[in-house]
């Protein structure tokens, strides 16, 4: 069945007569139950999708935990304090397609407590415990996958107990043809706790949205290159650097006429492939050809020595330098990276964690050089990053180390709950002082990496049934949302001379892009006289309270070169619908609400959220 066959059945599903509810939901259901191959597991619903059933989530910043850089330039780091589904759900907003690397330490579920479901320990005993572990996985994983770029790169880490599910999953949610590798981690040397065979390694899946242009996507090892070959130098060293040498006749190539030719020797006599003294087809040639061999000898890159290895007593070589390619043009010397990691300890996250807590302050935390070579592995500098198992936040003190070592611009978003004050008083509290400085734990000042923005939010929520107050609160809420997707955090108290009302509009600058917020339809007038006036470089990105896709756009006609109009709250819902579990929202009439006393407010309540029975079913 395809998918417009499909789509005309759930049609005529949601008007049969003389169905109940759950029996047009029941057949809505084994409709569009997908059986894949090897992976079937019963779906476990989780407490807190009800709550999104229920209510819209939204972020709200924790203005006391911001830290902002002297540096005008510095990248912005977001950590969100919230359930990562309610987090992802608002990303699913800010960030759909944004997203460049996403890394996840998810509970590995081994059944000794340390996967919670519900509120609940999931341990050996639980029979549902691996659907439960697939349930709370797939809900989060299909909206990460929303959230990665066209380019994007999602790595999971990943044991035993859920590695052969998880792949499976993954196969099912990304396509097995994105699947890159497993990368094999050898986190210990040895196992005390040994059962037959030490086990002291884990996994990390690859999944790469664009595989065909894998290539370009991920970088090259530069340090694993073998310096020590490149043992000799010339009088080109400052440019080309050291060089070896290497043969340049060869057997092992497809043998063509046009490759069998003679060179002459310092002595007159003309040397073949293979020390031969004449044209010979013996299967040997040169890897070059005449004319690239010419230029070789005349720019030396090739030497002619003499030898008593070959017959004819010469030896044609070739250097091969590390700075530049054998025609002269600059490189880079670098190698594949390789599925095997090895030389990083889980160890070393222990003392990570202890240098800047001085104690144990975070039992599961990944080593930070472990994270730096995922984030490495994407050849992009200027790149998003997502973390929504944050744990201690070892992904953002990556992150910013890495830019410190590369001069990179990567922004890094964390997402983790705050169970037993681990947000708080751990992920952010390591990362600030990472930020700003601190004393390890031998007593040494460690400098901070200063050149780093933080900004703390929480999640919370909107009531979802249509009234005008949910609304109003929804979009006033929304604001913080607007600044985490456009990047753009610096207000300015006046625009174009007009002082700004929070309850009106709001205006946002830093130099280089410019948002305007309006709440009030009032104030379009007049906003648009003073942007007419106004010299704009660039359009500016405006945000309109409006209940429908059309955000006003007739009244800013006269400056339509100057801005570029965007819908509020009913853009944040249509990603919502898509993301969220679906509900039939009640309706509270304009004449109950207290914040709908206008005409104007009814008629925008009349437009607002028109969700029809087939969207919802």
């Amino acid at each position: 069945m395809n998918s417009n066959d499909r789509a005309n059945l759930i049609k005529r599903i949601n008007t049969l007569e003389g169905l109940t509810d759950k029996e047009r939901s029941d057949l809505l259901g084994l409709l569009r139950e997908n059986k894949t191959y090897g992976l079937v597991w019963e779906d476990k619903p989780e407490d807190v999708e009800e709550r999104l059933r229920e209510e819209l989530p939204i972020l709200t910043e924790v203005p006391e935990r911001v830290i902002i850089s002297e540096d005008n330039d510095a990248p912005n780091h977001i950590l969100i304090e919230g359930d990562n589904l309610e987090a992802l759900a608002i990303l699913a907003y800010t960030h759909e397609g944004k997203i460049d690397v996403i890394y996840i330490d998810p509970p590995y579920n081994t059944g000794n407590k340390d996967f919670i479901y519900n509120d609940s320990y999931v341990d050996k005993e639980d029979s549902y415990r691996h659907s439960k572990w697939l349930s709370f996985m797939s809900r989060r994983l299909k909206i990460a996958k929303k959230l990665l770029s066209d380019r994007g790169v999602i790595f999971i880490s990943i044991d035993d107990n859920e590695q052969a599910q998880l792949k499976l999953l993954c196969d099912e949610i990304f396509g097995a043809d994105r699947f890159i590798t497993n990368l094999i981690w050898q986190k210990k040397t040895g196992a005390a706790d040994a059962n037959g065979i030490a086990i002291i390694t884990e996994y990390i899946l690859v999944y790469c949205l664009d595989p065909q242009n894998a290539k370009n996507i991920f970088s090259y090892n530069k340090n694993a290159f073998d310096i020590k070959r490149y043992r000799y130098t010339d009088e080109f060293e400052k440019i080309r650097g050291p060089f070896y040498y290497d043969s340049l006749d060869r057997g092992s190539i497809q043998y063509s006429d046009g490759l069998n030719y003679g060179i002459e020797a310092p002595d007159g006599s003309m040397i073949f492939p293979n020390g031969r003294l004449s044209f010979v087809n013996d299967g040997w040639t040169w890897k070059w050809s005449k004319e690239k061999v010419e230029r070789g000898i005349k720019n030396k890159f090739i030497e002619i020595v003499p030898t008593n290895k070959k017959k004819n007593g010469w030896a044609v070589k070739y250097k091969i330098y590390l700075n530049v390619d054998n025609e002269g043009n600059a490189i880079e010397k670098s190698v594949p990276y390789k599925n095997l990691i090895s030389g990083i300890l889980n160890a070393d996250a222990a003392n990570d964690i202890k240098t800047i807590f001085n104690s144990k302050a975070f039992s599961y935390a990944k080593p930070i050089e472990l994270i730096k070579l995922f984030i490495n592995l994407i050849a992009n500098k200027k790149g998003i990053i997502l973390d929504f198992f944050a744990g201690s936040g070892t992904t953002l003190h990556a992150t910013m180390q890495l830019n410190a070592e590369d001069g990179g611009h990567r922004q890094c978003i964390l997402v983790t709950n705050n169970e037993n004050n681990i947000c708080e008083e751990v992920t952010y509290e390591r990362n600030r002082r990472v930020i700003q400085g601190y004393t390890n734990a031998k007593g040494e000042e460690v400098a901070g990496l200063t050149k780093n923005n933080l900004r703390y939010y929480r999640t919370g929520f909107v009531g979802r049934n249509r009234s005008m107050q949910n609304m109003r609160k929804l979009v006033n809420l929304a604001t913080d949302m607007l600044c985490i997707k456009e990047d753009l955090y610096t207000e300015q108290n006046t625009f174009g001379g007009q002082k700004t009302y929070k309850g009106i509009f709001r205006y946002f600058d830093d130099g280089k892009k410019q948002m305007l917020v309006i709440y009030r339809e009032e104030a379009i007038d007049e906003l648009v006289d003073i942007i007419y006036d106004m010299d704009i470089p660039q359009p500016i990105k405006v945000y309109v309270f409006s209940p429908s896709e059309d955000p006003w756009e007739g009244s800013f006609d006269d400056v339509s070169d100057k801005v570029e109009l965007c819908a509020l709250p009913q853009a944040i819902y249509n990603t919502y619908r898509r993301i969220l579990p679906k509900k039939k929202d009640a309706i509270i009439a304009p004449e109950d609400d207290a914040l709908a006393t206008t005409q104007k407010d009814k008629d925008l309540f009349d437009g607002m959220l028109n969700f029809t029975d087939e969207e919802e079913a």
